[in-house]
């Protein structure tokens, strides 16, 4: 099993001031000593390290936890799409064979960010050197996602927390739409990361996030979803155990095989990890 989607960070409060008051449970340092704590226990075999914060910093200090953790497979780092600089680190960027791609906060952006011209030349510069690009939106901006894999379709993309559906009113005629317009590029896989912070994160709704799951796999199939827990985020909606209790009673229906693939061989593929 491999977790596509974990957080580390040494908290600063001021760099971190997106963690409020009301998330008591992550204004702490979550380090890669914390969540090998999980690994044995929960037969967790490796995790993807996804960056938090959106700096170089960020990816020099996850790519220096991934050589001293063999247990962190991958990292997706941050990279500035704007900057005129940015051929020059992704070229830098080559000698580290951890690092497997990148991702920008846009759900912090206004929509049509990911569409101005000088990020999608960023981001098709990513392919160039071998890289993926997650997408972090919101269901109010999935319109961006389903444009921008039209305007670089050949980009391998990954959809973070399944685009995070609004499971607090359970209005989702939008976010289906736009998953399934989303879902028809063959590059395009989806994480099932984050979904016990979407809706009731006092009591998380098993029926809800079935239903996303239903309409997740039904339009990206089997082998373009990927098993993730948003960790240390997670946390302010539940615990690993009941996520990984949710989303195993969940895949039961499918076969040895297909779990396979969900649990570890699709984030082996596209994150292309040894």
């Amino acid at each position: 099993m491999i977790d596509s989607h974990v957080h580390f960070w040494k908290y600063d409060p001021v760099r971190d001031a997106w963690i409020t008051k009301d998330m008591e449970a992550i204004r702490k340092d979550f380090m890669p000593e914390d969540f090998s704590l999980f690994l044995q226990k929960n037969y967790i075999d490796g995790c993807i390290a996804v960056q938090a914060d959106q700096s170089d910093k960020e990816t020099e200090f996850l790519v220096n936890l991934a050589k001293e953790n063999p247990f962190i497979k991958g990292v997706v780092g941050w990279i500035d799409l704007n900057s005129e600089k940015r051929e020059e680190f992704l070229q830098k960027y080559q000698a580290e064979k951890s690092l497997k791609g990148f991702r920008v906060i846009a759900e912090g952006e206004g929509s049509g960010f990911l569409l101005q011209k000088q990020v999608l030349e960023g981001i098709a510069a990513l392919r160039r050197y071998g890289y993926t690009f997650d997408i972090l939106l919101r269901q109010n901006q999935l319109s961006d996602a389903v444009q921008l894999s039209e305007k670089l379709p050949s980009q391998p993309f990954i959809l973070d927390h399944c685009g995070k559906p609004d499971l607090k009113t359970n209005n989702l005629k939008d976010w289906k739409c736009m998953i399934s317009e989303l879902a028809q590029n063959p590059d395009v896989y989806c994480k099932t990361s984050g979904l016990l912070t979407e809706g009731n994160r006092k009591k998380p709704d098993e029926r809800s996030i079935f239903e996303i799951l239903d309409f997740t796999f039904s339009q990206f199939g089997i082998q373009r979803v990927v098993f993730g827990s948003d960790w240390p985020v997670m946390l302010l909606g539940g615990n690993y155990a009941l996520w990984l209790e949710l989303i195993s009673k969940y895949v039961s229906q499918f076969s040895t095989e297909e779990q396979q693939l969900f649990f570890s061989g699709n984030a082996v593929t596209f994150y292309n990890l040894e």
